[in-house]
C-alpha cells in the first residue's frame, strides 16, 4: 500500500464505471468478476479493464478461489493511507 499515489486513485475514479463498481464494492465484501453479474453495458473485455486499472491503481484487490475470481475494495487500506478519500467519494 505504501507504493499507492493518490494521483492514481484519483485517475481510476475518475471514470464513471470505475467509480460505480467502487460504490458497488463498498459494502466491504468481495464480489465475483463475472460480467453478467455488473450492471454495464459494455464487453466482457472493457469490464476486465476498469478491474485491471482499479487493482493497478491500489483501489482493488482480486481474490483467487480455484477457477473463480473476486474483486474486493481495500477500504480499511486506503482509509489508513488516505483518511476520508474513500468516504468523501462514495458521498459524492
Amino acid at each position: 500500500m505504501s507504493d499507492v499515489q493518490l494521483v492514481d486513485v484519483l485517475r481510476a475514479l475518475a471514470d464513471p464505471i470505475r467509480l460505480e463498481i467502487v460504490r458497488h464494492l463498498a459494502d466491504g465484501t468481495a464480489h465475483p468478476k463475472t460480467s453478467d453479474l455488473w450492471p454495464f453495458d459494455v464487453q466482457k473485455s472493457t469490464l476486465s479493464h476498469h478491474f485491471k486499472t482499479l487493482r493497478e491503481s491500489g483501489l482493488t484487490r482480486t481474490i483467487v478461489n480455484g477457477r473463480q475470481h473476486d474483486i474486493q475494495l481495500r477500504k480499511a487500506e486506503l482509509d489508513e493511507r488516505f483518511p476520508g478519500l474513500i468516504d468523501s467519494v462514495l458521498r459524492g
